[in-house]
C-alpha cells in the first residue's frame, strides 16, 4: 500500500468512526469528519498532508506500487 492509499484509508477510516460516534454518543463527534474533511481541502491546495508525514514516517512507500503478475 503507497502512501496515497494509506492517506483515503486514513481519512475514510476517520469519518466512518466519527459518524458512528455521533449515531450512538453525541452529535460533537461530527466536527471529526468537519476537521478531515478541512484537512483534506487544505492538503489540496498547500500539498501539506499531516498523515502523509506520518505514514511516511511510518515506512509506507511512496509512488505507484509494482503491479503483480
Amino acid at each position: 500500500m503507497t502512501r496515497e492509499h494509506g492517506v483515503y484509508l486514513v481519512a475514510g477510516t476517520m469519518v466512518l468512526i466519527s459518524i458512528t460516534l455521533s449515531l450512538l454518543i453525541s452529535q460533537w463527534w461530527l466536527i471529526l469528519t468537519a476537521f478531515v474533511g478541512v484537512n483534506l481541502v487544505q492538503s489540496a491546495f498547500t500539498g501539506f498532508c499531516p498523515a502523509e508525514r506520518i505514514l511516511a514516517r511510518l515506512g509506507f512507500p511512496e509512488g505507484c506500487r509494482p503491479k503483480s503478475r
